[in-house]
């Protein structure tokens, strides 16, 4: 100990404290002040005690002294009790930490290892990764007290049954499958913290109490990556697969059918009769999910819940002109199907940018509303010329168009128009074009009242992991412009979403990244709604 020295008599240490100035202690509490509370970093009372009893602690003296022993105490106390009492605040003792976020983090990192790839996460529909990661859903499940099951469509099902085992069931679920080089949390957080929740309810004797039965469901597919068909497990359950699916191929030529086989499944029609659930059986179907947008970030909230899905239409534009040689056709005599493409992308850009500037829609306003436009956007993701080479000037180019609004009818008119301004530029500009209607799906509404219940329950969360007062932490609500498994649940029940926040916004991006207190957050929201429309009172 520098400044001091030694002596050692009768075996005992004795140390003398150097003189040092004395200074003024530092505040033992917390500065107070913050506008908004900091929502990724919960400050619980453990924390605080720890604080204080470091900035006592900290305090310098110029020889130990009793209030040492008393303080250092104290910190002990801080360091052992509170984190139990914190336990408590927040729904249970230190269990459900240790099972909410913890665990529910192992197995988020232990799913996002299992991979088709190498060095990178992709586990399409019923891959090998896909098949490995089957068994260990499966065990969690299990560990959760759940009796599962996995159908004809490779969906893995674990469910609890009440004693009113007739009552229609709650479901929550969410997908297993990946896109190539994805993140670990897209899908499987959904999944993880649904058995985290019920695992919960089994370790606390609440499982024999629930007055409906309750169901985990991880869909084999919702990505759509190796039929480009998405929702093929949910689309299955809830009864809306056309049985032509099953002739569907890979890029390798192997059919759905195939693969289905392969896995020991059936494949026929019959069986993916088989899967379908009947609406009277299902009583409502939520959904945990990370946002994949920034919004939640921006408002430093870690959870919110969903109003609705947005409607979805994919085009396909193709622009033919005149190929020919690059440094001998005069720029006058030319049929530049490139240059009509990028005037098309940028006519696009400014249609959904500024809608009222190119058509109108509400008869009262003569305008869209501001209501009707939210979630508006559209994406050119996708283009391809021919035949592509740097001293040619192509003679075909074609791209993707991607339009999504919560507003059907604003998404209709914007395809429309879009499909008409396609038409007048390309003649403009003496190239021929077609458009192509690839994909439409309409808005998905969550429901209002399982929209509602989902809110409270995850204002009560909040209002437990910050210091707002209890109950009135307010809850963003936001629109969806991703499609989820709830978009085709909603075929055969009211459906709820929560989303939950990702650093920066990002997914389908290994730089996807949730913070491990907004997956406790989750879960705990999940789990209240669980408690408190499931469970009958002790």
């Amino acid at each position: 100990m520098s400044g001091g020295h030694r002596c050692k008599a009768s075996g005992m240490t004795h140390v003398e404290w150097p003189a040092i100035k004395q200074r003024p202690c530092a505040p033992a509490t917390p500065p107070v002040g913050r506008e908004e509370p900091e929502l990724g970093h919960t400050h619980t009372r453990a924390q605080s005690g720890r604080q204080a009893a470091m900035a006592l602690l900290s305090c310098p003296r110029r020889h130990p002294s009793i209030s040492h022993l008393i303080f250092f105490s104290v910190y002990l106390l801080f360091a052992t009790i509170l984190p139990i009492l914190d336990g408590l605040a927040l729904g249970g003792d230190g269990l459900y930490r240790e099972i909410l976020r913890d665990e529910t983090v192992l197995r988020l990192k232990e799913l996002g290892k299992i991979s088709d790839g190498e060095g990178y996460l992709e586990r399409t529909f019923l891959s090998p990764a896909s098949i490995r990661a089957t068994d260990v859903i499966i065990s969690w499940m299990k560990d959760a007290g759940l009796t599962t099951w996995v159908d004809q469509m490779g969906n893995i099902h674990g469910r609890f049954e009440s004693a009113n085992s007739t009552k229609d069931a709650l479901l929550i679920g969410s997908h297993m499958d990946t896109v190539i080089d994805a993140g670990m949390y897209d899908g499987s957080l959904g999944i993880i913290c649904a058995i985290s929740a019920l695992k919960v309810l089994k370790v606390t004797g609440k499982l024999q109490r629930l007055t409906r039965p309750v169901e985990v469901i991880a869909f084999s597919d919702e990505e759509g990556v190796r039929f480009q068909t998405t929702f093929l497990g949910s689309a299955a359950v809830a009864g809306t697969l056309p049985e032509s699916i099953l002739q569907v191929s890979d890029k390798s030529g192997t059919t759905v059918q195939d693969v289905l086989k392969l896995n020991s499944f059936e494949a026929t029609s019959a069986s993916l009769g088989q899967v379908k659930y009947s609406p009277e059986s299902v009583g409502s179907y939520v959904e945990v999910h990370i946002e994949q947008g920034p919004v939640l970030e921006a408002l430093h909230y870690p959870l919110g819940v969903v109003k609705g899905i947005a409607g979805q239409t994919r085009l396909k534009v193709i622009v033919d002109g005149s190929q020919g040689h690059a440094g001998t056709v005069p720029m006058k005599l030319r049929r530049d199907p490139m240059v009509a493409a990028a005037e098309l992308v940028l006519t696009l850009e400014r249609l959904c940018k500024e809608p009222n500037k190119f058509l109108t829609y509400d008869e009262e306003c003569g305008c869209f509303t501001e209501e009707s436009l939210a979630g508006l956007v559209c994406t050119v993701g996708e283009l391809l010329t021919w035949p592509s080479a740097s001293n040619v000037i192509p003679g075909q180019v074609n791209f993707t168009v991607d339009i999504r609004a919560m507003d059907d009818k604003v998404r209709e008119t914007i395809v429309t128009s879009f499909s008409r301004l396609v038409l007048q530029k390309c003649d403009d500009r003496l190239v021929d074009c077609a458009v192509e209607h690839k994909h439409a799906a309409a808005a998905t509404p969550c429901d209002a009242e399982l929209t509602a219940k989902l809110e409270r329950a995850t204002r009560s969360t909040l209002s437990m992991m910050t210091a707002a007062a209890p109950g009135g932490m307010p809850v963003p609500v936001l629109m969806s412009g991703a499609g989820h498994d709830a978009m085709a649940m909603a075929r055969l029940t009211k459906v709820g979403m929560l989303f939950v926040r990702c650093r920066g916004g990002v997914s389908h991006s290994p730089e996807e990244s949730v913070i491990d207190d907004d997956v406790w957050a989750a879960g705990l929201a999940l789990l209240n709604f669980v408690d408190h429309n499931a469970v009958a009172e002790s």
